[in-house]
């Protein structure tokens, strides 16, 4: 059987890979390009064969693309496909049609089909069981308005590409049956509709006003004693007035009252490794992005219904409004779950995905694939994804996983598309720099910052610097290593160092990836008590919600959620993963401990300045004895003075003016159980204590008593 195939890989270059040496044709006869057996297209030279198989030939013209074409050698004819020229300037010049509206279009009287596949000759749309052509316009674009009500309808194409027929869903489906089989046509006029004018929506004069709580969709609800009636779907999140048994929050009431502005639910469009219609046999993140404009089947109630995950989705975002919530979505724009099973791949061979210039597939993201965002359709369709979300969904912020293997430009146009709301739309993402075939300058990385001063980036020195290096398992950091890197804090604090602006920065110590914090400060002070590890943990947190920046919190931190030691917990399941709304309720103490420091953070601006100047204003380190860490912040009518002590010994400490300093928050509870003034300029920290101490400019506290004792020549409330 003859299987030698030339490949376009050029627009005047053709590479002839052959079955083995003795299928090669004689190099006297001239090989001539057919098109229809009607226009021939003529070679240059021939160059020197690159192995004993693949030979490279030149040719006078421009060769056409989406057109059968043989090439005659002698007896042999080759058919001839589009090789590596869909990866080059002038494929992406030539072909790429930014402006198309793709997909199904549905109306009342007609559906309109619009798919761009310039390699293919023939398209049809499968419409039920019915077939209708596709006409091919120009760029590449092929469409066809099939009259009737078609709304509910299964579609998919039939692409003829590359000398096969092949059945594919529209990478741009808006709804589709279980387990993604086929794209279903929906008519959005029929569906839930989510009132643009919505009074409920949350508006935040300022994005650095922002705290993010990060959450999965099932993680949340699953667990029983949530008492949740839709355990781990969409709707369980919209139920409000849940509670354990006995009578602590649940779910998106619990959320609320911690008092967080923005929750980022991990992805929530269609992935793979879930069986939808059998979801409990299952578990995953959602890294795993099959259709990026369809909501996960396995989160609805009735998950054959394709129009019910598209209500539910809307039905959960609507309830995190009406709760004063703003909704962050993790979009994963870098790789595709399997990039041959892919739409994009099937439609447009080669394009869709980056590639090393010796041919070799680019897989910087680690899962096999990258998306070549660099590319004008590849970039089309993640700002057609953008817009959807926001124009359908009416969501409040995108974060970007592996950031940094998107380039500079997508980005930049992504800010510009979200300035166009009406409301300010939160991006951020994980900057990382990655070995993708792209060159550096043009990644999307923190280094990169000061292009995207719109974006904010995940700060991984922050993270590093309090709990220890993240991919060195027994390394610590400030808070369970004595103080270490106490020479860090300053920046940490002041939001400095990392990126180009202070409101460019999101300070975390834990998210979904890696261990959790408490089981990372299992792995580093195994040796510590039990209690001193929750000590540790909340020095972090606290530090994370005190900074200069926008604080991120990982679901379940505040109550030291743990996954048992697994670092990677993905396809670990619901035992490993869910929520414990129990644990919750058994470190209330905790959970109160961060609400205060929240709704510090959030009734006084100078926790959340937004520029350095105002920062250098503002905030002053104070000096203390190592490896007690202590920041000041000089706001308008009251002083704020943080210290941190990582140490197991009591130190004494000395204000940085005399005065009546209330002790506002503290993690030694039995110190926050009763209101404690410190009178003057000196007191004393705890071991493993974080105290924030505030005086008003407006004399004395009004709630003074006149029960004083001298403690260090202050005097104590």
């Amino acid at each position: 059987m003859n299987t030698t195939i030339a490949w376009i890989d050029d627009v005047r270059k053709l590479t002839v890979i052959f079955n083995d040496r003795s299928s090669k044709p004689d190099f006297n006869v001239e090989p001539i390009i057919y098109w229809e057996n009607k226009e021939k297209y003529f070679q240059t030279y021939i160059e020197n064969q690159i192995n004993e198989t693949t030979i490279i030939i030149h040719f006078y013209e421009d060769l056409p693309i989406g057109e059968p074409l043989i090439l005659q050698w002698g007896e042999q004819n080759i058919p001839v496909f589009a090789g590596a020229i869909v990866r080059t300037r002038w494929f992406d010049n030539q072909y790429s049609a930014v402006d198309a509206v793709l997909g199904a279009q549905c109306k009342e009287s007609a559906t309109s089909f619009s798919v761009w596949a310039p390699t293919a000759i023939q398209v049809n749309v499968i419409l039920g069981e019915q077939s209708f052509s596709l006409k091919r316009h120009d760029r590449g674009v092929w469409n066809a308005t099939i009259s009737g009500n078609w709304h509910g309808a299964t579609y998919e194409y039939a692409v003829n590409v590359n000398g096969k027929t092949i059945l594919v869903n529209d990478p741009y489906a808006k709804a589709i049956l279980p387990n993604s089989e086929k794209g279903v046509i929906v008519d959005f006029s029929k569906l839930k509709q989510v009132d643009e004018s919505n009074p409920f929506r949350p508006k935040h004069a300022n994005l650095q006003d922002a705290i993010i709580y990060e959450l999965h969709v099932r993680d949340a609800t699953i667990h029983p004693t949530s008492n949740v009636t839709n355990n781990g779907k969409f709707l369980g999140l919209a139920e409000i007035g849940t509670a354990t048994q006995d009578g602590y929050s649940t779910a998106l009431s619990y959320i609320k009252e911690l008092g967080c502005t923005h929750v980022q639910l991990l992805p929530v469009n269609d992935y793979a490794r879930v069986d939808e219609l059998n979801p409990t046999l299952d578990y995953n993140w959602g890294y795993d992005p099959l259709y990026f404009q369809v909501p996960e089947g396995s989160y609805s109630v009735v998950p054959e219904n394709p129009f019910a995950r598209i209500n539910e989705c809307k039905a959960m975002i609507g309830a995190f409004h009406r709760e004063g919530i703003s909704v962050i979505l993790d979009v994963v724009f870098n790789h595709v779950f399997v990039m041959e099973e892919s739409p994009f791949e099937k439609i447009v061979p080669g394009y869709y995905f980056r590639y090393h210039e010796n041919g070799i597939l680019s897989n910087g993201t680690g899962v096999g694939n990258d998306i070549a965002t660099e590319r004008g359709m590849a970039r089309a369709f993640i700002l057609d994804s953008i817009d959807f979300w926001l124009r359908e969904y009416r969501v409040d912020g995108f974060r970007f996983d592996l950031m940094g293997a998107i380039d500079i430009e997508t980005m930049r146009q992504i800010e510009e598309r979200c300035k166009e709301e009406p409301l300010p739309i939160m991006l951020l993402g994980e900057g990382w720099e990655l070995s993708t075939a792209l060159e550096s300058d043009r990644k999307a990385t923190s280094r990169n910052s000061a292009q995207l001063k719109g974006t904010r980036f995940f700060n991984d020195f922050f993270r590093d610097s309090l709990k220890g290096n993240l991919f060195q398992t027994g390394d610590t950091g400030y808070v369970n290593g004595k103080g270490r890197f106490i020479e860090r804090l300053p920046a940490l604090v002041s939001g400095s160092t990392f990126v180009s602006e202070v409101t460019q920065t999101v300070n975390y110590v834990e998210c979904h990836d890696n261990h959790t914090l408490w089981d990372r400060l299992a792995i580093t002070n195994k040796d510590t008590s039990e209690m001193d590890r929750k000590k540790m943990h909340q020095l972090a947190t606290g530090i994370t919600l005190l900074s200069q920046g926008v604080p991120f919190i990982h679901a379940g931190q505040e109550w030291f959620r743990s996954k048992f030691g697994i670092e990677n917990s993905y396809i670990s399941g619901d035992s490993i993963n869910q929520l414990d709304w129990q644990k919750r309720s058994l470190e209330n103490d905790s959970v109160e401990f961060v609400k205060s420091l929240i709704a510090l953070r959030k009734k006084y601006n100078v926790f959340r300045m937004t520029s350095k100047e105002e920062i250098n204003r503002r905030l002053y380190i104070l000096e203390t004895p190592s490896p007690v860490f202590g920041f000041t912040l000089l706001g308008d009518d009251e002083d704020f003075s943080i210290y941190v002590n990582p140490s197991r010994v009591q130190q004494p400490l000395q204000l940085p003016s005399p005065g009546n300093w209330k002790v506002s928050i503290t993690n030694d509870f039995q110190k926050s159980n009763k209101e404690r003034t410190v009178i003057g300029e000196y007191t004393f920290i705890e071991p493993l204590e974080l105290i924030v101490l505030q005086k008003s400019r407006k004399g004395t506290w009004s709630e003074h008593s006149n029960s004083f004792v001298n403690i260090g020549g202050s005097q104590v409330e």
